[in-house]
C-alpha cells in the first residue's frame, strides 16, 4: 500500500466500515424501514425545508404533435421558483404520470426533445428525451427543472449545469442537493394533484438518467406517492462508483457509508415496481458494481414479499438511457400500458 496515497487509506477505511443500518436477512422489514427512513432523512437534511405559498401560475399552453404541453411555475422555497412542463397525450383518459429528471445537462428541455445549446442534439439522441417518449406511450409526463440545472442555475443563459458550488453550500447549511431535488418533486406533485385532475395521480412513476437517476432513487425513498421507479445509469455500489470515481457533489450524502450502501435504500422503495437500467460500458457506474447492487436489491424485494417487482435491464453501450429496453420492462411491471 502507498502510505502517501489518500485514496489507499480511504479505501482501507471503507473496507473496515460495515453499514450499521444495512438490512439483515430475517429482520422485520417494517421495523427496519422505520429506522432506515428516519436515518436517511437525517443524513439528507430534509428538516431544512419549509412549505411556502406555491403561487401556482400557468405561463403558456401549446399544442404539439400528439400531445398538449403546459408550462407552469411554482414557488418551492422562499425566494426560489421552479418551472415545470406537463405533457398530456391526446386522447388518453386519466393517464398515469411519469416524472422526468435529467442528469447533468443543459436542462429539462432535453426531456422535451427541444435542443437549445450546442451538444443538446447528442444528449437527446442518447435516449434522454424522456417526456416525449412517455407521451408517445400514452403516459402524461412532468418535466421539471432540477435545482442548479438549466433555468435554475446562476447563469441560465450559459449551457451546462452549475451545481458544484451550491451543492457544497447546501452541505454547509445542513441540507443536501438530493434532499432539495426530492422536495421539488413533491411540491410539483402537489401542484399536479390540485390543478390537473385529468392526470391519474394515484399512478405516478419517476425516472431519470445519471444524476437524474440518483435523484429519482432518493425521491422514491422519501415520497410515498411515487408508485414506480426507473433510474438509469445511476444504481451501483457506492464503493465502486460515487465514493471512488469523480462525480458531482450533488450525488453525495454525508456519512452515508456508515449506515447504508446504495442498494440498502431499495428497502424503502420495495415493493413498488423498480426497473434499473444500466449501460454495459458505463465507465462511471461500472457494471460489476451494478450487478452487485442489484443482487442486494433482489434480497430486499424478496424480504418485502415482492421478488418479481424489480428488474435489471442492460443496454449495449455507455452512459445513457436505453428506451428500447427500459420502457417495455417498466410497462410490464406496472401494467400502465394505456395504448
Amino acid at each position: 500500500m502507498d502510505r502517501m496515497n489518500p485514496m489507499s487509506q480511504l479505501q482501507f477505511m471503507m473496507e473496515q466500515t460495515a453499514p450499521a443500518l444495512a438490512y439483515r436477512e430475517g429482520e422485520d422489514i417494517a421495523a427496519w424501514r422505520t429506522r432506515a427512513a428516519c436515518k436517511l432523512r437525517e443524513l439528507l437534511g430534509t428538516d431544512g425545508y419549509r412549505m411556502v405559498d406555491p403561487n401556482f401560475r400557468v405561463e403558456r399552453q401549446s399544442r404539439r404533435e400528439g400531445y398538449t404541453e403546459i408550462r407552469f411555475v411554482i414557488t418551492v422555497e422562499e425566494r426560489f421558483d421552479m418551472p415545470c412542463h406537463l405533457l398530456l397525450p391526446n386522447g388518453a383518459a386519466n393517464p398515469p404520470l411519469i416524472v422526468c429528471l435529467q442528469g447533468h445537462s443543459t436542462g429539462m428541455h432535453i426531456s422535451l426533445g427541444s435542443p437549445r445549446f450546442p451538444g443538446d442534439e447528442e444528449s437527446i439522441a442518447g435516449g434522454r428525451d424522456f417526456g416525449v417518449q412517455a407521451v408517445r406511450l400514452g403516459l402524461a409526463a412532468l418535466c421539471l427543472e432540477q435545482r442548479y440545472f438549466g433555468e435554475r442555475s446562476e447563469h441560465p443563459g450559459v449551457p451546462g449545469p452549475e451545481c458544484w458550488v451550491p451543492s457544497m453550500t447546501e452541505l454547509m447549511l445542513g441540507r443536501s442537493a438530493l434532499a432539495g431535488r426530492a422536495w421539488d418533486v413533491s411540491r410539483a406533485l402537489d401542484a399536479v394533484e390540485r390543478h390537473f385532475p385529468e392526470v391519474d395521480t394515484t399512478r405516478v412513476g419517476i425516472m431519470g438518467n445519471s444524476g437524474g437517476g440518483t435523484a429519482s432513487w432518493c425521491t422514491a425513498c422519501l415520497e410515498p406517492r411515487i408508485g414506480a421507479v426507473m433510474p438509469s445509469c445511476s444504481i451501483c455500489t457506492y464503493r465502486k462508483s460515487i465514493a471512488v470515481i469523480r462525480h458531482c457533489m450533488d450525488q453525495h450524502i454525508p456519512g452515508v457509508l456508515r449506515w447504508f450502501e446504495m442498494a440498502d435504500l431499495a428497502g424503502l422503495i420495495a415493493p413498488r415496481p423498480l426497473v434499473v437500467v444500466a449501460g454495459r460500458d458505463d465507465e462511471i457506474f461500472p457494471l460489476d458494481g451494478v450487478r452487485e447492487a442489484f443482487d442486494r436489491i433482489r434480497t430486499l424485494y424478496a424480504a418485502a414479499g415482492a421478488p418479481d417487482a424489480c428488474r435489471l435491464v442492460i443496454g449495449e453501450g455507455g452512459h445513457r438511457f436505453y428506451p428500447e429496453q427500459g420502457w417495455p420492462a417498466f410497462l410490464a411491471l406496472t401494467g400502465w400500458d394505456t395504448r
